[in-house]
């Protein structure tokens, strides 16, 4: 062996090493930036001598080149969901039921935290990662291998002499907190809007194209099971994970197990407050039967095993008091009644200072008052919200809170229509907080995707007059951007550089950026479909535009009305001279599939899928996600802590899927 081949193995031994002291053992034994120089120094290397790199090298963690989509895969034994718990009866419930199924048999509980996080697949043959996938439906997910590489945790080729032929782990890709601050960190100081949660950041992060955004994500894993297995017989739950440790596995080391559903209760009873001070979330604990055959034994449903639960944590609630309510002006002038709270709480290991209202209809619903105690939760762990007032706690010196009569933006006029939940401003060509709202929604990843161009820019940009319209941001020169406060040359250049690049995102996503009421991504995506070209939507009818199906008249007069006022045409004739696209290249529809001609509704907190996942996946699949349940909803789809469009659904007798049903039906296709 040459000595560059030579030092090619040392390098991949020391990383390797290390890695599995910080990731699996928390234990490091050398700073980042040491192992960062070792890192560097492997990949200089391999990429001056490509003979010298391996499938298992260290440096394939930092990505490779982009994909064009992902693989469907199917799973040789379907990844099931769990059964959930949400008291210390249906957690005896649960005991009593598997009790029962196995007669007289002793049983041991295996009791793990449920780590807030994506769950995923991962295949070796002969000892080498060469599989990983979403758990997807159940049963079949994508191939996402190329982008669970870079998960530091995840072993590129198990740590045996004598590795079975085929072996699957499964396991929960997360974020750790400090990881997922230190993101937010980053892009609020670009200017740019924060990630809701840890969960819903670390699922995005897996579905990237290019492995490399993957990369710098800094994703973790706990292994929690073995799924196919040759060659090795396991007897027990509490096997298999040491079967993972011994391979090489992050293993979460917080698990215990019992013979007893009271002792099992106690300990799930005990991390209710500790959970706060973990590095990572977690949201319930995993109670699963130890034994193997037991396991057997009492089998599965479709849906979910009878040998395991998920005991859910209660949703944190505090008692706070509202110290004043502020008014803020969304893009279409909508106003937006914030309540601030005095003294902030704690609600799942987070500062709570303030939680919208929503709108002047939940205020007067709720009967809520500027200076009254409320009950403040956070729904599904991430949105603070406000429960209900404590009226009984009154003291009389309580507000009934009333909306300004003029803008607190502008200073104009405020109306409110009939059937409008809250007052709107009705300056809409000049008041500057509906324009930076539209700057905003204008540059969202999802639409013109203009990194940089946050809350933060776009308020600058509105209150030095460089922009009255988002087709003016095609416009801006980088001595503008420099006289700007905390922008540099490089920065200014970097933004001037991401909006000249959205110049090409299309149609679909330019129409989904220009706040016409009515129109979000999915019906700007119907919309292009209908009229790939802007001419061509220029030349439609409303009776054209009502046409589209899921449409109607007043969506319809929305969109004419948007295109033929001055203000309109204006936008147009500016976006054309600077260059941005106006078409859109359509791609074919599905014609047969269980979603083709379909509505769909999502509704509530969804933990797989973000709502937009959902909406996509609709729209991919020939279908059309809607924003609101009717008679002519075919199927809704609903997460934790679903509210009214879930209570009309069950009124109308919509199907109800959850998401575990929903992914099924899919993966059906």
């Amino acid at each position: 062996m040459s000595k560059l081949a030579q030092r090619a193995a040392e390098l991949r031994r020391l990383l390797d090493h290390h890695n599995y002291q910080y990731y699996v053992e928390d234990k490091p034994e050398i700073s980042d930036k040491e192992f960062d120089r070792l890192l560097k120094e492997l990949e200089e290397l391999e990429a001056a001598h490509p003979e010298l790199a391996t499938p298992d090298s260290p440096t394939r963690r930092v990505g490779g080149q982009p994909i064009d989509g992902f693989k469907t895969v199917h799973h040789r034994i379907p990844m099931l969901s769990i059964g959930k718990a949400f008291s210390a009866d249906e957690l005896r419930e649960f005991d009593g039921r598997v009790r029962k199924a196995l007669g007289k048999q002793p049983v041991e509980y295996v009791v793990e935290l449920k780590i807030d996080g994506v769950a995923v697949s991962l295949t070796y043959t002969d000892g080498l990662l060469t599989l990983g996938a979403t758990r997807g439906s159940g049963k079949a997910g994508d191939d996402i291998t190329e982008n669970l590489k870079t998960v530091r945790g995840v072993p590129l080729r198990l740590h045996t002499d004598a590795p079975p032929k085929s072996f699957e782990a499964r396991g929960e890709v997360y974020m750790s907190k400090a990881d997922f601050a230190r993101l937010n960190e980053e892009v609020a100081a670009r200017g740019e809007e924060r990630y809701a949660n840890p969960r819903n950041l670390s699922s995005g992060s897996l579905k990237q194209l290019d492995s490399r955004l993957t990369a710098k994500r800094r994703l973790r894993l706990f292994s929690y099971s073995v799924g196919s297995l040759e060659g090795t017989t396991l007897r027990t739950h509490l096997e298999a994970l040491a079967l993972l440790r011994e391979y090489g596995f992050p293993v979460n080391p917080e698990i215990r197990s019992f013979d007893s559903i009271d002792e099992v209760i106690a300990y799930c009873d005990s991390w209710s407050e500790k959970r706060f001070d973990l590095p990572y979330e977690t949201d319930g604990m995993v109670i699963k039967v130890n034994d193997f055959e037991q396991q057997r034994r009492l089998g599965a449903t479709n849906k979910e095993p009878r040998w395991a639960t998920a005991y859910k944590f209660e949703a944190e609630q505090a008692i706070t008091t509202i110290r004043e309510i502020k008014v803020e002006v969304g893009k279409y002038g909508e106003l937006t009644p914030v309540a601030h709270f005095d003294p902030p709480v704690q609600l799942c290991g987070t500062t709570v200072s303030r939680a919208t209202l929503h709108n002047a209809a939940q205020i007067e619903q709720k009967d809520i008052r500027v200076g009254d105690s409320v009950i403040v939760v956070k729904r599904g762990e991430i949105i603070p919200h406000v429960e209900q007032s404590l009226p009984e706690a009154r003291n009389g010196k309580e507000k009934v809170f009333q909306f300004s009569k003029k803008c607190p933006a502008c200073g104009a006029a405020t109306a409110r229509e009939p059937a409008a939940p809250t007052p709107s401003c009705t300056n809409t060509a000049a008041c500057p907080a509906q324009l930076q709202g539209r700057l905003e929604s204008f540059a969202k990843r999802e639409r013109m995707n203009i990194e940089g161009l946050g809350e933060a820019i776009a308020e600058q940009l509105v209150e030095a007059k460089l922009v009255e319209t988002v087709a003016d941001i095609y416009r801006l020169k980088l001595d503008q951007l420099v006289a700007l406060d905390r922008m540099g040359k490089k920065s200014a250049q970097n933004l001037l550089d991401e909006i000249e690049k959205s110049k090409t995102c299309g149609l679909a996503r330019l129409l989904a950026g220009l706040s016409i009421y009515g129109v979000g991504e999915t019906m700007a995506t119907l919309l292009a479909e209908a009229f790939p070209s802007i001419d061509l939507l220029l030349a439609a009818t409303k009776d054209e535009l009502a046409g589209i199906k899921g449409f109607g008249p007043k969506r319809a007069e929305s969109i004419y009305t948007f295109f033929h006022s001055p203000a309109g045409e204006r936008m147009v004739s500016d976006l054309r001279a600077a260059g941005v696209k106006l078409t859109e290249d359509v791609k074919a529809k599905p014609t047969v599939g269980p979603l083709v001609g379909k509505t769909v509704v999502a509704t509530g907190v969804l933990k797989n899928y973000s709502r937009k996942d959902i909406e996509d996946v609709v729209v991919r699949h020939g279908g059309k996600a809607a924003g609101s349940v009717s008679k002519k909803t075919d199927y809704v789809v609903a997460g934790e802590d679903a509210g009214s469009k879930l209570d009309k659904a069950r009124q109308l007798g919509v199907p109800v899927l959850t998401e575990q049903e929903f992914a099924r039906l899919i993966g059906a296709s």
